[in-house]
């Protein structure tokens, strides 16, 4: 591990803004990730999410110089980059994809070893795909809290930074997409509370 990779978020941002190529590398590999996931349970496009994180940090390396520490985390702040983006993207193409089309998934590359786990792959798979298609027909701002609060499991406060928002309205948002959701999932969990059913379909978080 280089002496860099040890450096906070927003040490890295002030060597990138620099013009310090690896801080640029590093912080791209540690935050890619979350922008990625993100954009794409947003939006159900793989391709969309691809652009998204590719255009953010680019955004970040033109604009950086306005994260405010003080005001919250770089990841929460170049969330809201994410968001912004794709938002604009929606908007002018009107590009929307459903996540059940999408290979992206929780079994790639895992080749079952018996029977047994190729029906319990299945079954897997197919609770995700359902989770999938219920965040993915909730209206944007239920959508958003069911990603970044139990997808991504951030607080409500930086939530409430990536959103603009208050607190309160994350809190009152997020209980009522919860119940969305096990409106739309009870058939597959008819006793399971919505939360727990989107965590056991978290491997494609």
């Amino acid at each position: 591990m280089s002496a860099k990779e040890k450096l906070s978020d927003s040490e890295l941002l002030s060597f990138m803004l620099e013009g310090d190529e690896e801080a640029l590398t590093i912080l791209f590999r540690r935050r890619q990730g979350s922008i990625y996931r993100f954009t794409l349970h947003m939006s159900g496009s793989p391709s969309l999410a691809e652009d998204v994180t590719q255009e953010v940090f680019m955004v970040l390396m033109r604009d950086g110089t306005t994260f405010d520490e003080a005001r919250g985390s770089l990841n929460s702040f170049v969330l809201g980059i994410a968001r912004n983006l794709m938002r604009q993207k929606l908007s002018r193409e009107q590009f929307y994809v459903s996540l059940g089309d999408s290979s992206e998934g929780g079994s790639i590359g895992q080749e079952p070893h018996n029977d047994g786990e190729l029906i319990d792959d299945l079954v897997r798979n197919e609770t995700v795909r359902s989770v999938r298609k219920a965040v993915l027909s909730l209206p944007e701002r239920y959508r958003e809290v069911v990603v970044l609060c139990d997808l991504q499991e951030m607080s409500y406060l930086e939530a409430s930074i990536v959103l603009k928002c208050a607190i309160g309205t994350v809190r009152s948002r997020l209980h009522r997409a919860r119940a969305l959701l096990l409106e739309k999932l009870q058939p597959e969990s008819e006793e399971t509370p919505a939360r727990a059913t989107i965590k056991s379909a978290r491997c494609f978080a």
